[in-house]
């Protein structure tokens, strides 16, 4: 194996919704035994084991954790839901900096009930970004807004592009705020590549990895694909922001029944072999 190629496999994180079947002490020995030096971590099941105590587990198995998830849902009209989801992402960013992670990925929110005003809501996610991007900053944790598949901005997220996350985040110094690239999300827009130089080393915070598969299942949330199962040139994505200059972890993150309803293990070691064929080149 080439030298480049061990630096892009000592790259792989695995993302804790890949292996949702294990608990977080298997998720931490089952990365150890693999060799893959790198976890995303999810917040709700890190508060269930304790904050504190995951950070020790994932410390003491010699794994770093790439990434929290998730903060955001920044988009409510009502003034006491805004102050809701301040508080929850100064708690969001207190756990990441706890868990040493420098990377909270935002889900923005989706429209208001009710509400048809795009524009506005996005508006609304820089506003809270302009009151919790210090915070972030002094306690070393950098906000990465991640664009979702459009067919999530009803419900979930109107920051559909890497456009309109950027659009966002340069508002702030580029250690506070970036963007997520997630190959699941982006893969159809022609425009990623021109976007993903303007992001460039600077505001990239993450590449996340999952193929696209047809047919979608009802709801689409669970329907993303084990990597070489779909559509997206995973390859392309890797070298695109290798080539803006990102060399930052490179994170697995499977949303699909199927992967969890078998043993972690196994999904595990063929995340690793996929990863070899499609992504390493």
């Amino acid at each position: 194996m080439s030298e480049g190629s061990r630096e892009l496999l000592a790259r792989l994180s695995l993302n804790q919704q890949t292996v949702r079947q294990w608990s977080l002490p298997e998720l931490a020995d089952g990365c150890a035994r693999a060799g893959v030096a790198g976890v995303g971590l999810w917040r709700a099941p890190v508060q269930e084991y304790g904050v504190a105590a995951a950070a020790r587990l994932v410390r003491d198995a010699g794994l770093r954790v790439t990434s929290l998830c998730r903060g955001g849902f920044f988009t409510a009209l009502d003034p006491g839901e805004r102050a809701a989801a301040l508080a929850d992402n100064r708690a969001a960013i207190d756990e990441a900096a706890a868990l040493g992670t420098d990377t909270l990925v935002l889900v923005s929110g989706g429209l208001p009930p009710g509400s048809r005003d795009l524009p506005g809501a996005r508006e609304r996610i820089a506003d809270a970004l302009g009151e919790l991007a210090p915070y972030a900053g002094e306690r070393g944790v950098r906000l990465a807004i991640e664009p979702l598949h459009p067919m999530y901005a009803a419900d979930r997220c109107v920051v559909s592009t890497l456009a309109q996350a950027l659009d966002i985040a340069e508002r702030f110094p580029a250690g506070q705020v970036g963007v997520v690239v997630d190959t699941y999300h982006l893969w159809w827009d022609d425009t990623v590549g021109a976007q993903i130089d303007r992001a460039g080393a600077a505001r990239i915070a993450a590449l996340q990895l999952a193929d696209w598969v047809t047919p979608l299942p009802e709801g689409a949330l669970l329907g993303r694909g084990q990597l070489g199962d779909g559509a997206v040139d995973l390859r392309w994505f890797r070298e695109r922001v290798d080539t803006a200059g990102y060399r930052g972890p490179i994170e697995v993150e499977i949303f699909n029944p199927e992967l969890w309803a078998r043993d972690g293990a196994e999904v595990l070691a063929e995340v690793v072999h996929r990863f070899r064929s499609h992504v390493r080149g």
